[in-house]
């Protein structure tokens, strides 16, 4: 005789002694599958970090001279906790480290090349306010790599969880890179400008501009930015990496956008694009900038949110008309 499923339960709901599952606190989660961070627990300190973030970055344009050069490493500090320590509420502590070092290397690399040679950005040189220098680079400019590298993983990763499953693998790879080098990118457009304007560093080089800063840097930028984010996409995700062939169609790090683990970095997207845009023209007086920013990043941000909420209505239309 068969058991009969217990009163009140849902009889579409997979029993976990039957699937695999398993129960924790109400939740049905997969072996091998990371589970749910709760209030509270490991998402605390890059939720306060972020916090502080904005706090900081609130306070950058009542300040000026030696304080401004202090509120904004202590940002970037601050940014960096943010996005390394979401990464490891998502993804573990040792993927988080093992992303956090690609992207602080290659920005290192990256930048060291740059101030010595010119390549790929342009000649430039970096002052003295931002602190003790590696290389010629001051320490705290690979973190701002890391910070914003990793939100940048983030909004490809949900880009390339927009195609349709038949696209590959490495069809999905390269729309994470190339968005996430984009996002960079646009970041950028935001961001030499109010750095120059502080003199943290100076431009030599001639040629077309956009906003007084070089074209060449936005196109060292995407160049940058594009292996930096591919390198991420590639590192193995702990998280994703036992996933059995019932789960959900998403595999690797494109699953996060699925369960919610890329809201601190979005949230930290969502802000820097709408503080930065009314930054510059509220407070510097830049409203070139704001335009040029706030159209690439906008856009690029529209790419990760608006086709999600459009294919949420959808999937809803299709439940409701199997039911």
């Amino acid at each position: 005789m068969s058991r009969s499923a217990p009163t009140g339960s849902d009889p579409h709901r997979p029993d976990p002694r039957h699937t695999g599952l398993k129960l924790r606190r109400g939740v049905v989660w997969r072996p091998g599958v990371s589970r749910p961070a709760w209030p509270g627990g490991s998402t605390a300190l890059p939720w306060l970090a972020a916090v502080a973030t904005i706090g900081l970055q609130i306070c950058y344009p009542l300040t000026s001279g030696d304080q401004r050069a202090a509120v904004t490493v202590l940002s970037v500090l601050a940014f960096c906790t943010a996005s390394v320590g979401a990464a490891a509420a998502a993804h573990g502590l040792g993927r988080a480290a093992a992303a956090a070092s690609v992207a602080s290397a290659t920005g290192l690399i990256a930048e060291s090349v740059g101030v010595h040679t010119g390549w790929p950005f342009g000649d430039y040189a970096y002052g003295g306010a931002l602190g003790p220098k590696l290389v010629g680079v001051p320490v705290v400019v690979p973190l701002a790599w890391t910070m914003m590298g990793l939100p940048a993983l983030a909004l490809g990763l949900r880009c390339a969880a927009r195609l349709r499953a038949r696209a590959g693998a490495g069809t999905r790879w390269a729309v994470t890179a190339l968005v996430g080098g984009a996002t960079l990118t646009a970041w950028d457009f935001f961001l030499d400008p109010q750095m120059v304007a502080e003199g943290y560093w100076s431009w030599s080089s001639g040629g077309p501009a956009i906003n007084g800063i070089p074209v060449s840097n936005a196109a060292g930028w995407m160049l940058v930015g594009t292996v930096l984010t591919g390198a991420l996409a590639a590192l193995p995700d702990r998280a994703t990496a036992g996933r059995s062939t019932a789960a959900p169609t998403a595999t690797g790090p494109t699953a996060t956008s699925h369960t919610g683990g890329d809201r601190l970095p979005m949230t930290l997207l969502g802000w820097t694009y709408l503080s930065s845009v009314l930054a510059n023209l509220a407070f510097f007086g830049r409203p070139g900038v704001a335009l040029v920013g706030g159209v690439a990043m906008g856009a690029l941000l529209g790419l990760g949110v608006l086709p999600g909420r459009r294919g949420a209505a959808h999937h809803g239309n299709l439940a409701r008309s199997e039911a």
